[in-house]
């Protein structure tokens, strides 16, 4: 079926749009043309400009199917596709929602890998029934096979599942030889390089047995696919137009991916900011976007978008002199017309303490002159270093919600249920298997093992759980999960019904296995509400995987969203946010630049970024906050301890114009500091002197 539209009516969709915005999205006139790079800074109306160039391309002519649009969460998927069809109802009327109808592959890479994996999979060696493994189940197959090896037993303690895991993961994902992924991020797990070694290999051997692959297989067999000419060149004919969002958070492998597909950038559109390129520790890789107009011949085009809709003049220019400072980047200086005589606030206090008691004080401040506490953050560059704060905020009963903690299928009941379904998908999936023959009283490791042994080697999974003889023990719960598996395998029932069928027999564990299991069974019902809008229980599995919900009910979270709260969060959780008020903890090095980036050249830049991101995120009001003295813990090494604090080096003598410097309390009397002062002397002197 073709999918046409009429020439647009007579109304100027690009009205709204800047200049260069504009330049942007006309780049090529609709047709495949040259590679584009958009450099879009902080707060310059990116996703606007990305969502005008897809509806642009569709009404030039442009076939929705053959577009391939990346982003780096499903959310931000889902949101584009909206933003589209709002854009493109000023053209087309009711004909939008047909048109973003078609866009059906916009998703995160993973998602796209995953499904265009199983459209290949008979041609790689893979059973396209595979299953997906999020993080936790990773670890736990890695700390199964770390244990069969016999590496738990060392006399010296191996690394942890999850460090273990983390070390395959970012070597994986930045292409490096082990032995330098180890020296560069891991030097505490040198020792252990052949064991690794002998562990990884044994991790993806167990993982092609179980027919399942982890969030990294996804990128990894879909770049070793594209490094085939003819498959690269049969993949990246499907689509006429290749559009990535954040380019500066993708890592190497994904940048081979996109070069392969399109190895002359026609039709290859990627918008990020070298600026804010943050996530080194996720094995991002910045020479991505700083290397990609040279990638192409001719080179892609640069159109850079400098005016920001956020933030006031003297914040940009505070930001501005920061990142002036970076030895290598697009050289841009945002520019805004929202005009301010108020600078970024450069705030010393004595110690942690102080600051707190300054941040709560100009919090509940803004509160009473009309500013809600949701319109404030409190940023820092690592979790801990908003202890004191909360302590505070807790004891003046302002209410907070800090970004982290579990995420919603990381809560045990729902990992139950979900490790049903994907155990009835792929019954291979022995992670799953036993997580779900455990549920059952009376199961251990021990029989749990003995019934995938049995269903792996019978002619049929099921015939060969229906051919055990269960022990007494377990002879009262067995029957209702063999029929619940039959059930199951069999399909009989449509989706998303199975599920609810999953959680009927589920219930009465439920209630057994965990406390609050009232607030627990909302948590499944919410999944199943989910599940519903999902076309089968294969993507269901899938996209829930790649992309999961925010939190569950047991678990911390924010207050009910009519509440009023305060938003506390590290800098790299703040990426992609604003508010009209921002606090910045310890600007000072040792913060930031954390003691542990302060090593070679491309850490002390990523640091300068972070601290750029955290400025500019705020829209009214900055306070950066320099405490002469805070607590550090087990900083490289060297325990827990106080240290004392300069001005961070990313705030030059010559950027101080760019702030206003403050004291926080007023300076102290002479009667008041003086005398604290002597009075300390004086006990000094007084202890030493009792043992003289």
């Amino acid at each position: 079926m073709n999918i046409a539209f009429d020439s647009p009516k007579p109304v100027d969709y690009l009205s709204s749009l800047n200049e260069r915005q504009r330049l942007a999205v006309e780049h090529g006139s609709g047709k495949v043309a040259r590679p584009l790079l958009i450099i879009a800074g902080a707060g310059s109306g990116k996703t606007n400009t990305l969502a005008h160039r897809v509806v642009h391309l569709i009404v030039n002519g442009a076939d929705p199917r053959r577009i391939l649009l990346m982003t780096f969460s499903r959310r931000a998927a889902v949101e584009m596709t909206k933003r589209v069809e709002r854009i493109a109802s000023q053209v087309l009327g009711d004909r939008a929602s047909v048109m973003t109808d078609g866009l059906t592959w916009a998703g995160t890479f993973h998602s796209v890998g995953a499904r265009l994996l199983r459209d290949y999979a008979l041609d790689i060696g893979l059973d396209p029934a595979f299953t997906i493994h999020d993080r936790e189940d990773s670890a736990d197959l890695m700390n199964l096979i770390r244990h069969e090896l016999g590496l738990s037993k060392t006399e010296s303690r191996f690394p942890a599942k999850q460090t273990c895991l983390s070390i395959y993961s970012r070597s994986v994902n930045a292409q490096a030889p082990l032995d330098e992924v180890l020296a560069d991020d891991f030097p505490w797990c040198h020792n252990w390089v052949d064991e690794l070694k002998k562990l990884f290999a044994a991790y993806v051997e167990a993982k092609q047995a179980q027919n399942v692959l982890d969030y990294d297989d996804l990128l990894l067999y879909w770049a070793e696919l594209a490094k085939e000419a003819a498959f690269a060149e049969e993949i990246g004919s499907r689509f006429d137009h290749i559009l990535v969002d954040e380019y500066q958070d993708t890592n190497r492998l994904q940048a081979a991916i996109l070069l392969a597909l399109k190895p002359d950038g026609s039709g290859v559109t990627v918008v990020g900011d070298d600026a804010q390129s943050i996530y080194a520790f996720r094995a991002a890789d910045i020479r991505n976007i700083l290397d990609f107009p040279k990638s192409f011949t001719p080179e892609a085009e640069v159109v850079t978008l400098d005016r920001n809709y956020r933030s006031t003049e003297p914040i940009l220019a505070a930001a501005n002199a920061v990142i002036a400072e970076a030895e290598e980047r697009f050289t841009k200086d945002l520019w805004t017309e929202r005009k301010s005589s108020a600078k970024p606030a450069l705030v010393t206090v004595r110690d942690d303490t102080a600051q707190a008691t300054y941040v709560c004080d100009a919090i509940l401040a803004e509160r009473e002159a009309g500013t809600r506490l949701k319109e404030q953050a409190v940023l820092f560059r690592t979790t801990h270093h908003s202890g004191s704060l909360e302590v505070e905020l807790t004891r003046r009963n302002i209410p907070f919600v800090k970004f982290g903690g579990l995420k919603f299928l990381d809560s045990a009941h729902v990992k139950d249920v979900l490790a049903t379904l994907r155990f009835a998908e792929n019954p291979r999936d022995r992670v799953a298997g036993f997580r779900v023959l455990q549920l059952l009283p009376g199961v251990g490791p021990s029989f749990a093992g003995q019934v995938i042994d049995a269903m792996e080697t019978a002619l049929d999974p099921t015939m060969g759980l229906q051919a055990l003889r269960a022990p007494q023990r377990v002879a009262e719960d067995w029957p209702g999960f063999v029929t619940l598996f039959d059930e199951l395998r069999r399909k009989s029932s449509s989706w998303p019904s199975d599920l609810e069928h999953v959680r009927l027999w589920y219930e009465p564990h439920l209630e057994r296995i965990h406390e609050s299991a009232a607030a627990r069974r909302g948590d499944l019902m919410q999944l199943e509400q989910i599940a519903a809008g999902y076309p089968s229980r294969e993507r269901f599995l899938t996209d829930l995987t790649l992309d999961p919900p925010a939190a569950s009910s047991d678990h911390a979270g924010p207050p009910h969203r009519d509440d009023d709260y305060l938003f506390l969060s590290t800098i790299h959780s703040a990426k992609g946010q604003e508010w009209k008020n921002v606090y910045v903890l310890n600007v000072v090095d040792g913060c930031i630049p954390a003691c542990l980036g302060a090593g070679e050249r491309k850490e002390i830049e990523e640091e300068r970024r972070l601290l750029y991101v955290a400025m500019t995120r705020a829209k009214d009001s900055l306070h950066l906050m320099m405490p002469q003295r805070f607590y550090v813990e087990n900083q490289v090494g060297r325990g827990d301890r106080h240290v004392y604090g300069l001005r961070s080096r990313f705030i030059p003598d010559h950027a101080l114009q760019h702030f206003e410097q403050t004291t926080w309390p007023v300076a102290e009397t002479k009667s008041g500091m003086g005398a604290r002062s002597r009075a300390s002397v004086d006990l000094r002197a007084r202890m030493r002197g009792a043992w003289s």
